[in-house]
């Protein structure tokens, strides 16, 4: 494949035959079923979930301490803290826990099971832990810095006085999910927390509980009938692991799921047309990147990453093969976010890179892998980077997995390259750069492990103009900060940036009341109803 031209790929990498016709069928009046790729799930513990669709998840099992509604995410709120103070030295939070809210154990929801939430988070220190640890919390202390003060009422104590938009918004992330501590507790084994029982259990108060989860096949949410905001409009929500984009359209088209999630540019012109099918396209804060492990002799040298930020065919991929779906964009903070850095100073040019790599004493190129998740258009857009890094003298070999293993591969920095995306854990500037930009540790056994540690990129300058940036009260200066950051990241980084998400979905006319928020744990199916 690496040998095709790229007009010839992006020309026939996406090309559907139309499926003849088919009969009709309809999915059950009181049952939602979607189609989507879901093999990036490893887990169902919301202290560990760190992934898409695991994302997705939480947000209909699991309600959060503080919330936004989606069309306006300045609108900090709280969702199971009803109210809350700031001391006035910054570092002190009191939450007013709402009183009336349930878990599908039927037991009460309070202060207790809240502050044990957040402290089993930072205790079992899994990937998305650093979201509360960067405040100061550890295994040792966190129990006296999270506590509950009263029946429905959760004193927290931060380290400095952080801007506070940048700590609620942190408690709107997964993280933030109020478990049963009861019913964790009654599930515990050898002191894990009830961690390997959580992994493939449900313990929440959401509008949906867990029925069954099938690895890389389904995923089964019962309706939890008495949840404290109205029971959901249907009694179950099923989402069927459907990789083949095609696969997704015929499926829609005979009405044997009711929403799309994962359609091609060619699925989306052929549905279109269809009366009975609504397309919805939906701006995400998804970024994708190529993340260049610097432990590679090759991928260190600075001529060799600014090299391959010249070997991407950003424009030419837009208008193909992810056309409708992405948008260039080549800064870690996504378009909508305070301090978004908008230049483009990248593009294709093939003579360019060349030059860069004589300059780092690789004139005849270098061989390099690339792990890819088995998903279009992923592999599409992979192909397409093969075909002119070929032209450049890079022999770049594409290795296929499912989302798990090239996750797994990726986080021990066991890869070359990894082609991956990433979107905000929360709607504070800081949740992208304290990944893409920040290393407080690059040693393999740190404790924290964000994206820039991942590829094994030490900088400590950065480090410390992304923690200054977060301490900064005035909303004007912190987005200068940020770009800032941004324009020496762009020059710099071994992450080449390439495009933010721009999810188009295809429902069913007949579905109604679907939340397709910002982010993928802003989605939201328990108002969902079909006439």
């Amino acid at each position: 494949m690496k040998h095709l031209t790229l007009s010839l790929l992006l020309g026939t990498a996406l090309v559907l035959a139309a499926p003849g016709p088919a009969s009709e069928a309809a999915t059950p009046p009181d049952v939602f079923v979607q189609a989507m790729t879901i093999d990036d799930i490893i887990t169902l513990d919301p202290a560990e979930i760190f992934e898409f669709s695991g994302a997705e998840y939480g947000a209909q099992v699991y309600d959060r301490l503080i919330t936004y509604p989606v069309d306006d995410v300045e609108d900090i709120r709280g969702h199971v803290a009803e109210s809350w103070e700031v001391s006035e030295d910054g570092k002190t939070y009191v939450f007013k826990i709402r009183d009336g809210i349930t878990f599908h154990s039927g037991n009460p929801l309070t202060a207790e099971d809240v502050a044990f939430s957040l402290q089993r988070v930072v205790k079992l220190d899994m990937s998305p832990a650093f979201i509360l640890t960067q405040f100061g919390f550890t295994a040792d202390n966190v129990e006296e810095k999270i506590r509950a003060t009263g029946p429905m009422e959760v004193t927290i104590e931060v380290d400095q006085a952080y801007a506070p938009t940048f700590f609620l918004y942190s408690l709107t992330a997964g993280v933030g999910s109020v478990v049963d501590k009861e019913t964790v507790l009654a599930n515990e084994v050898d002191g894990d927390l009830g961690y390997n029982w959580l992994k493939v259990n449900s313990a929440g108060s959401g509008p949906f509980k867990l029925r069954a989860w099938k690895p890389n096949e389904s995923l089964t949410l019962d309706a939890n009938p008495d949840y404290w905001l109205g029971a959901p409009g249907v009694t179950r929500a099923i989402t069927r692991h459907i990789a083949e984009a095609a696969t997704q359209q015929l499926l829609i088209e005979k009405g044997d799921i009711d929403v799309a999630r994962n359609l091609g540019p060619d699925q989306v012109a052929a549905l279109e047309a269809n009366p009975d099918i609504v397309i919805e396209s939906v701006p995400k804060g998804a970024i994708y990147y190529l993340g260049l492990n610097q432990k590679n002799e090759n991928l260190a040298k600075p001529e060799v990453r600014e090299a391959l930020k010249w070997l991407i065919p950003y424009q030419e991929m837009v208008d193909t093969l992810v056309k409708g779906d992405m948008v260039v964009h080549q800064s870690f903070l996504p378009k909508g976010f305070l301090g978004v850095l908008e230049d483009q100073p990248y593009s294709l040019d093939v003579e360019r890179a060349k030059e860069l790599l004589a300059e780092a004493g690789l004139p005849d190129g270098f061989s390099v892998t690339m792990d890819v998740r088995s998903i279009s258009p992923v592999t599409e857009m992979a192909q397409a980077i093969q075909a002119v890094w070929a032209e450049a003298g890079i022999d770049l070999e594409l290795i296929p997995g499912d989302g798990a293993q090239t996750l797994t591969k990726y986080r021990a920095r066991n890869h070359d390259i990894y082609i991956g995306r990433w979107g905000p854990d929360y709607q504070d500037p800081h949740t992208n750069a304290d990944t893409f930009a920040r290393n407080p540790d690059n040693a393999d056994d740190a404790q924290s492990k964000p994206l820039a540690w991942r590829n094994a990129w030490d900088i400590p300058e950065m480090t410390a103009m992304a923690d200054a940036a977060v301490l900064e009260r005035d909303p004007a200066k912190r987005a200068e900060m940020y770009r800032e950051i941004q324009r020496i990241h762009q020059q710099t980084s071994p992450f080449v940036i390439m495009f933010q998400d721009i999810e188009t979905i295809a429902e069913r006319s007949k579905v109604e009341g679907t939340i397709w928020g910002p982010s993928f744990d802003d989605n939201r199916y328990w108002k969902i109803t079909k006439n």
